[in-house]
């Protein structure tokens, strides 16, 4: 690297550390979330519900992650100023006590990750709910409420993990996307990632490390 004078390769892998925890840490909110809503859709049979989210869904996973990034500092940032519009941690973070520091990056990190999020939880809602309703009408479900057991001990022993089972592929395909989604992310909001990275060596000029990230963020994606 020009600008590091260090290997290419020991300068992505520190700022590609940041990369994988942020990507995963959303990952699971992904699924967690849109696991939630689908079962939460699916346990009242409510068109219009359906109707509403699913619509709401189909918006969000359309609007680009620069463009919810964008909205989101907008509104909760400069207007209701409730987070930090940029950064993983305030000027004052090596000041306070451990659990301080902890809620602290987590406070700057909740925009970042709805904005990485949002577009992953209308995908699997999707999937997950046509998985559920599925799931629900095969006869052994039947077969099981007529002989007396319970919609939780069903829900739980024989409906999530057969309609999870699908999401196997999707889910393969998401984090693919979910990484060039987090170098759009983590540039918006001044992270210390593979994106922010990425820009610095452009803006620097810096070819062997615009290489190395280039060919990195294509791996990955």
């Amino acid at each position: 690297s020009y600008n590091y004078h260090m290997p290419v390769l020991s300068i992505i892998w520190q700022f590609l550390q940041f990369t994988l925890i942020f990507a995963a840490i959303s990952f699971i909110i992904q699924i967690a979330s849109s696991l939630f809503l689908a079962l939460w859709v699916v346990k009242r049979k409510n068109d219009k519900l359906d109707k509403t989210i699913s619509g709401i869904s189909l918006v969000v996973y359309s609007t680009p992650a620069f463009v919810v990034g964008v909205l989101l500092i907008y509104f909760f940032s400069v207007q209701l100023n409730l987070f930090p519009i940029s950064g993983l941690e305030s000027i004052d973070n090596d000041s306070l006590s451990f659990t301080s520091r902890i809620a602290d990056k987590a406070h700057h990190l909740i925009l970042p990750l709805i904005t990485l999020s949002l577009a992953g939880i209308a995908l699997f809602y999707k999937y997950l709910k046509e998985n559920l309703e599925e799931v629900y009408h095969q006869t052994y479900i039947l077969q099981l409420r007529a002989n007396g057991i319970s919609e939780s001990k069903i829900l739980k022993k024989h409906v999530i993990h057969i309609a999870v089972r699908p999401l196997i592929s999707v889910a393969g395909i998401e984090l693919g996307i979910l990484f060039g989604g987090a170098l759009i992310t983590e540039v918006i909001f001044s992270l210390p990632g593979m994106g922010r990275l990425t820009i610095e060596s452009i803006l620097a000029r810096d070819y062997p490390l615009i290489i190395g990230c280039s060919f990195v963020a294509g791996a990955l994606m």
